[in-house]
């Protein structure tokens, strides 16, 4: 008998072993078919990879940092992460809220050196949670770079260098005191990195402690990111990075804070740093990561580019781009799963290309939790079209806010009012439209849209889906 349990459990060890070896070459395959549209579509030198999926990292670097070096990136290359610096930034305001430092409702003026009477709007104040989702209101950065950026060229970047090197903590806040805010403080979004260097002197001033030593105390000693900092050795070897010309781009320059985009990173760090991210459990991460303002769409929390809703629950979105590097960052928090992409090139189409990357490399490993078949997303009833929407009983029904229907048939528009779905249960919208409203025999194409932006992608084995272009679903009466 015990050697029959024996050789059972031999053949279920054997078994969990063969499935996780072809989880993991299946995430393999999809790095590389990643790195190699990426690199053509990019034309960066070396594209570094990182992947945290349910608790086990994967890393993968390709082609040379220069051309011809042979000197591929490996987990312990410093890279320039620039503006991901950003979401670091908001860990510590979202721990200084959490310990009380801060109050997300107080005006920011409570907190800050010095008297600002013009930072305010008709006698309404900017709060920490305007300053902290890209909502004060200001009228321009600091500094102010709106005229180069109006006229770009190859050599923009030493204008701007020499910008960031001349401008010191002296100017910014004497430029604070001639911010004029142009609209009331937490209605519009404006990227700004003068919000978050506010934000590193608010910081300074609750803890009375240096930001850059507040970085160390409380994120890199904690998760171990021993090769990560603002300030890093002079004798610390940073990869090169280039523009799409092929030209050796110099490193950001800054006499401020480095709140915005001055961190310097591996890739080996930032998975545990995506690790952390993804712990749905720590308050922390839960406040970095909140709806501070309570928006139907999308939201930013504490400094990401943005965080919306879709069939995979929630996902958060940083970008970071310096003169000759760029990073995309994603975490799905209840799907477990974050992706960090590094190149070494950095142009005005860079973005875009790593976007479409990351998008692509997401869908290929969320693939397996989208296992509809048959004809998905509405039915036939009658005179009636019945489109029906089941969000996945695994993920917080709570963020989905609405669910519209956006296609041929209404141009795109997931505000169209004649389209919003009816909540019929926790996890279930329906839409009964009649036939009439659809020409016949006409093939109409069409997406689920959650909170208005997140557009969600058709289960692979729905046999009503485009199988080229978009992929939309297909309707046709």
């Amino acid at each position: 008998m015990k050697k029959n349990i024996s050789i059972l459990f031999l053949c279920l060890s054997f078994s969990i072993l063969a499935q996780k070896n072809t989880i993991d070459k299946s995430i393999f395959i999809a790095m590389d078919k990643t790195a190699s549209i990426l690199s053509n579509k990019s034309k960066a030198n070396s594209i570094s990879i990182g992947i945290v999926r349910n608790g086990k990292t994967y890393t993968r670097h390709y082609g040379e940092i220069d051309k011809g070096k042979e000197n591929i990136a490996n987990n312990n290359t410093i890279f320039e992460v620039a503006s991901i610096t950003k979401l670091f930034t908001g860990l510590l305001a979202a721990q200084a809220v959490l310990e009380e430092k801060l109050n997300p409702d107080d005006d920011i003026r409570k907190y800050i050196t010095g008297s600002y009477p013009n930072l305010e709007y008709n006698g309404i104040p900017i709060t920490i949670k305007d300053l902290v989702s890209f909502r004060t209101g200001f009228d321009k950065d600091l500094p102010d770079n709106s005229e180069l950026r109006k006229n770009r060229n190859d050599s923009s970047y030493l204008a701007f260098k020499k910008m960031d090197e001349n401008y010191t903590r002296e100017n910014f806040f004497e430029d604070l005191k001639t911010v004029k805010l142009d609209t009331l403080p937490g209605t519009k979004f404006k990227y700004s990195n003068g919000s978050l260097n506010l934000t590193a002197h608010i910081l300074e001033n609750v803890y009375q402690k240096s930001y850059e030593t507040l970085l160390k105390e409380n994120i890199f000693s904690k998760l171990n990111m021993q090769s990560s900092g603002i300030n890093v050795s002079p004798n610390t070897v940073i990869a090169n990075g280039y523009n799409l010309k092929g030209v050796l781009m110099p490193t950001i320059s800054d006499n401020l804070w480095g709140a915005a985009g001055r961190l310097k990173s591996t890739l080996s760090d930032l998975t545990k740093f995506i690790s952390y991210e993804l712990n749905t459990k720590n308050k922390i991460v839960q406040e970095s990561q909140r709806n501070l303002l309570n928006s139907p769409t999308t939201w930013n929390g504490y400094f990401w580019d943005y965080i919306q809703v879709d069939e995979n629950g929630k996902n958060c979105w940083k970008h970071g781009g310096a003169f000759g590097t760029q990073n995309m960052l994603i975490i799905y928090p209840e799907r477990q799963l974050g992706i960090s992409i590094i190149v070494n090139i950095s142009d005005e189409s860079t973005a875009n290309a790593l976007g479409e990357a990351i998008v692509r490399l997401s869908n290929d490993l969320l693939t397996e939790n989208k296992k509809q078949t048959g004809i998905y997303g509405y039915k036939i009833i009658d005179d009636n079209v019945v489109f029906v929407y089941e969000h996945d009983k695994n993920l917080d029904p709570n963020l989905v806010k609405s669910v519209s229907i956006a296609g041929s048939f209404d141009k795109w528009n997931p505000n169209d009012s004649n389209f919003q779905m009816i909540q019929k249960s926790k996890n279930k919208f329906e839409l009964s439209v009649p036939k009439s409203q659809f020409e016949k025999d006409k093939t109409h194409l069409f997406k689920f849209v959650i909170n208005k932006t997140g557009w969600m992608e058709a289960p692979k084995n729905a046999i009503n889906r485009q199988t080229e272009g978009d992929e939309n679903l297909i309707l046709k009466i």
